[in-house]
């Protein structure tokens, strides 16, 4: 047991056992907001562009962490983010935190003078503790990165035990029992280790004695975190450490589990939460005879089946005589009798008080007549810096500098053209192509446009090539296919060499990527991976002798100067130089790296950069612009007096884009008879018509009041139903690989044969995404609307991390996703609150969205609609919600996209589907979904009882929040392209959404979350012609909305089934990989 050291630090007063000892933190000891963009910390308790004051009183609450003072006189409980204070029978409560920060987790110290809770106050969740008052607010862990929380006190009032969060490259993390001094600071004392980095350790609780930690454990197989979790089997068991000896071991382990344990005061029972069929259960545990019983099973849901980062069940508490237990259920506290079992509801009234911050919103054009093209990728100049070549909407543009206008390079329209690179001398262009049937080849070409010639003809997928210093030979890559393109000629991946002229290849290496000769074109530099970290290695033209020059663990790409005196490293989206030192040896690159010289090129972002042949400077671009950097602006030693100060500002800036006409098709369509969901407010017309010219609604309206043009395109669709076409706007799905997209992309093909006109996907690869888009956005490939974030703005510590340490930073990420097409940002499970609020600032002060997910983390999602997200993605973990979020939401702007598909706390809402609809016999999602997708899901699935699904409770209360004013949209998460949309649909009205309300959240509401209402979401003259023809009334029968006889995009009519043209021209699609 450790002895009091209240007033004193020195290393004797610390008798703590050596397994203590050795686990001593070097993480810093101060913690700080962030700057902000005048230089000040960021104040995360200040809110910021406020749009509404919250002010009520409520007697329910959500999620409610409770806690029993040691006079047993008083409860101590957290609601909403701030800590209250009450009698312990009831009554009305005093809240002891006020402002914009978010509080959570009190407990009372041992002595009861003092409250210890989670806050972050000071930008991350940390251990804070104050008066029982509610004054002397005093911080006691500093993490700057890791959230601490869980806080529980040792019985000799001096140290906090809490739960720190750990987090690598998935952003759930793990965690571990940390122990800190109250008032003596220091970085904390590791008390226990994660099992690796995703299976989660929470809730600790210290015996009365301070002999033993208490705490649950995920132990399921696996070694990593899955969804759908089966808690009916072993999840979490509860695991007891010897703080004397350091023994541990599994205490408590049985079906249902056993999560959020607290020991009675005579530390002779342990009570704990267990799933019991549908239940969650409140369990009583003898310690010395191991009996146990229930005591009650009135609690809500669990959370073993999430992420519970904050809990697996709200803390509660024993009464000091150990008669009783407090503890939140229902959206109550109850008092229950531990001798008979009987709930006593403590009935409480508490304030309520909140500034929100306006939510973001922006309006959108989805369809001008002309755009800029934004996605130009594989920008690369000419070796004497007069042209720069690049592929944008599938083709190769070239332009001449300064002023040349950007054309194409060929005459060609059948394949994609792709990853082009100059040969030495500047005359000539190498590319590689793809056509769906014709697959892939190298090629090259003159700069002038002339003299094309096929170097390698052999079918297959070939990326990156390059030319040899004498221009006489060629490297490429040789890659496998991927589900979108067929996997045909898929074998003998590797580095291959091949003569300028074409030829037999040879195979250089198996392994590595974006090929580079040396300057001597005596050997090949490489991008690989080993042990996890990206490396740049070299091998010689028979791939022998490799050696390792660098390595990182989170760069994306090395790009050696070619002299190789130098090397260009992009990580997290920032681009770095630095000499590239002979030393025999692997050399380490890491930003913070002091050994050797490390400059950052720019303060801005970019793609695809490059050197100059001299290796006197690079470039890159971003968006439609080209950015040039001499190295000697970058190294001091260089002799440039500015060295070391390069900015996006110095850097010279070239606009090499261009506009283009957006898809426009000619003609008039008229759909006669049909009754008309118009989705403006209820109208519903029995029989009316919608006459579509070129790309927009000219009229809608009964029929016998539209005039219909006398060279209109007729259609009879009488008894069928037209509904807007369906707009997702969580949606995710494979754009390519290694750069190549399919010109036919099933998964788009599948979403309009389910009527979904228009998608937004909030997670995405950037370039890819982008280019897809504008092909289809310049009618050059079928497919819904394109709408993305690009790549989100993610908080682990992945290569693509979003690192942000001042608001420059934020809108440096912000301004990135912007300038290649972006409208909307995806703020993902960012740790830090003030990062997340930075994101929202920099996002208003860009004219942009910004919608955010919090991994199934209750408290993040408050702060989401604290902080004025655009909207929350996926479902809130708890349900239901009650009075105090119910209000809290309504009162605020943002929007909530609950993708009950993928439900956060249960099963996903899909397998509802698989196992009670004949999945894998839906015809028309096996016309445009391989085979290899959907049976494996829907052959065999897995089947619970109703009372088994959460998503019905969950339902219920976005329901609810429907009701009062929160807009709700459709997301189907890409669980199953095109069919998600249609059961998402109906999960909504699971939970008691009207079918026209169902609708209108799939097309109106969603258009409004996007900003796109002006011109998409319902039928209405001047908007764009999206629609759904469907056999069938949907208002009686959701299901019906799935028998789609017609999909209208943008004016063009296809058959749903077939996916074939029909109007205003007929036009057949193409072939699908295992069509061909």
């Amino acid at each position: 047991m450790f002895h009091s050291c209240r007033h004193s630090l020195t290393p004797a007063c610390f008798s703590l056992p050596l397994f203590l000892l050795l686990s001593l933190s070097l993480s810093p000891l101060h913690a700080q907001g962030l700057p902000d963009g005048d230089g000040q910390a960021w104040d995360v308790t200040v809110a910021r562009d406020v749009g509404s004051e919250v002010d009520f009183w409520t007697e329910e609450g959500t999620w409610m962490n409770v806690d029993v003072s040691p006079d047993g006189r008083e409860l101590v409980f957290d609601m909403l983010g701030h800590v209250y204070l009450m009698p312990i029978k009831g009554g009305e409560a005093r809240r002891l935190t006020s402002g914009h920060a978010y509080q959570t987790q009190p407990r009372f110290s041992p002595d009861g003078s003092r409250i210890a809770f989670v806050s972050d106050r000071d930008g991350i969740e940390n251990i804070w503790v104050m008066d029982r008052s509610g004054e002397n607010l005093q911080q006691v862990s500093r993490e700057n990165e890791r959230q601490v929380k869980n806080p529980v006190w040792k019985p000799d009032g001096d140290y906090i035990v809490a739960r720190k969060h750990f987090r690598h490259r998935r952003s759930l993390g793990a965690g571990e029992m940390w122990m800190w001094h109250v008032d003596g600071g220091g970085s904390g004392l590791r008390l226990t280790d994660r099992p690796n980095w995703e299976q989660n350790s929470t809730d600790p609780e210290i015996s009365p004695d301070g002999r033993y930690l208490f705490y649950t454990e995920d132990v399921s197989p696996g070694g990593g975190f899955e969804y759908s979790r089966d808690p009916h089997g072993l999840i979490y068991a509860i695991v007891r450490v010897d703080l004397e000896s350091g023994e541990r071991e599994r205490f408590l382990s049985a079906p249902g589990g056993q999560v959020t344990p607290r020991v009675s005061p005579d530390g002779k029972t342990l009570a704990f939460v267990r799933r019991i069929d549908e239940r969650s259960v409140l369990m009583l545990h003898e310690m010395e005879s191991g009996r146990e019983r229930a005591l009650w099973d009135g609690l809500d849901h669990d959370q073993q089946e999430g992420w519970a980062l904050f809990g697996l069940y709200p803390g509660y508490a024993w009464t000091p005589d150990g008669e009783s237990i407090v503890i939140w259920a229902g959206g109550q506290l109850h008092r229950i009798d531990v001798a008979s079992g009987e709930a006593e509801k403590i009935p409480f009234r508490a304030h309520v008080q909140h500034q929100i911050t306006e939510a973001v919103r922006t309006s959108v054009d989805p369809h001008p007549e002309r755009f800029d093209v934004r996605m130009l990728r594989w920008a690369s100049v000419s070796p004497d810096g007069r042209q720069v070549v690049y592929s944008a909407l599938g083709r190769l543009y070239i332009k001449d500098f300064p002023d040349g206008e950007p054309r194409p390079l060929t005459r060609q329209n059948d394949h994609w053209e792709l990853h082009p690179s100059w040969s030495p001398d500047g005359r000539h262009i190498v590319y590689t192509t793809w056509s769906d049937d014709e697959l892939g080849t190298v090629r090259t070409i003159r700069a002038n446009g002339r003299g094309g010639r096929m170097v390698l003809g052999e079918p297959g997928h070939y990326v990156e090539p390059v030319f040899s210093p004498d221009g006489q030979h060629i490297l490429y890559r040789r890659v496998a296919g991927d589900r979108l393109r067929g996997n045909l000629y898929s074998r003998d991946t590797g580095i291959y060499e091949i003569s300028a002229t074409g030829g037999q290849p040879r195979l250089v290496t198996e392994s590595g990527a974006r090929p580079r000769f040396t300057e001597s074109g005596e050997r090949v530099y490489l991008n690989g991976f080993e042990e996890g970290d990206r490396t740049l290695f070299s091998v010689n033209r028979d791939g022998r002798e490799p050696f390792v020059h660098m390595r990182s663990d989170q760069a994306s790409d090395f790009i050696p100067s070619p002299d190789g005196r130098f090397v260009a490293v992009m990580e997290r989206f920032r681009m770095y130089m630095a000499p590239m030192p002979s030393a025999g040896r692997v050399v380490t690159f890491s930003p913070g790296e002091r050994a050797y010289p490390i400059q950052p090129v720019t303060d801005d972002s970019g793609f695809y950069l490059h050197w100059a042949p001299q290796g006197d400077r690079v470039y890159w671009a971003l968006g439609p612009n080209l950015y040039e950097q001499p190295l000697a602006g970058v190294f001091d030693f260089l002799g440039d007096e500015d060295a070391g100060q390069a900015e996006i500002a110095s850097a010279r800036k070239t606009p090499i884009g261009f506009r283009t006409a957006s898809d426009r098709p000619g003609g008039t369509i008229a759909l006669e008879g049909a009754r008309l969901v118009t989705m403006r407010d209820d109208e519903v017309i029995d029989e009316g018509t919608v006459v579509v010219t070129d790309n927009r609604i000219a009229a809608v309206g009964p029929s016998d009041e539209v005039s219909i043009p006398a060279d209109a395109r007729r259609i009879d669709v009488s008894g069928r139903t037209i509904i807007p076409g369906l707009i997702d706007v969580h949606w995710h799905g494979p754009t390519g690989s290694n750069g190549i997209m399919p010109q036919t992309h099933y998964e788009y093909l599948a979403s309009l044969a389910f009527g979904v006109t228009t998608i937004h996907d909030p997670s995405t690869d950037t370039e890819q995404f982008f280019a897809n888009a504008e092909l289809i956005r310049a009618g050059e490939m079928i497919g819904p609307r394109l709408f993305s974030t690009g790549t989100n703005l993610y908080g682990a510590e992945a290569p693509f991390r979003a690192e942000v340490e001042s608001y420059e930073d934020a809108l440096m990420h912000l301004r990135r996703l912007r300038d290649v097409g972006a409208f909307s940002v995806k703020s993902y499970n960012q740790p830090r609150r003030d990062v997340r609020q930075m994101f929202v600032a920099a996002a208003r002060e860009l004219g942009m969205l910004n919608v955010s997910e919090g991994g199934s983390t209750f408290v993040f999602n408050m702060t989401h609609i604290l902080d004025g997200h655009t909207g929350i993605e996926h479902n809130v973990p708890i349900a239901p919600l009650y009075e105090d979020v119910l209000r809290l939401w309504a009162e605020s702007d943002t929007r909530y996209t609950p993708a009950l598909v993928s439900v956060f706390g249960g099963q996903w809402g899909e397998r509802y589907f698989y196992a009670r609809d004949r999945v894998h016999e839906n015809e028309r999602l096996l016309t445009f979904m391989p085979r290899e997708v959907v049976i494996p899901m829907a052959r065999r699935p897995v089947w619970s009882p109703e009372e088994d699904y959460h998503h019905f409770e969950v339902s219920r209360s976005v329901a609810e929040l429907a009701r009062r004013g929160v807009a709700v949209q459709m997301g189907g998460h890409g669980q199953m392209a095109g069919i998600d949309a249609h059961w998402e649909m109906r999960l909504l009205a699971q939970g008691g959404m009207g079918n026209h309300e169902v609708l209108r959240s799939a097309t109106l509401r969603s258009a409004r979350y996007l900003g796109m209402d002006a011109d998409l979401g319902s039928l209405e003259v001047g908007k764009l012609a999206d629609l759904v023809v469907v056999d069938g009334d949907p208002l009686e029968d959701l299901r019906h909305a799935e028998e789609i006889e017609y999909t209208m995009v943008n004016g063009r009519l296809f058959d749903a089934l077939t996916l074939h043209q029909i109007a205003p021209q007929q036009r057949e699609r193409g072939s699908l990989p295992w069509e061909q």
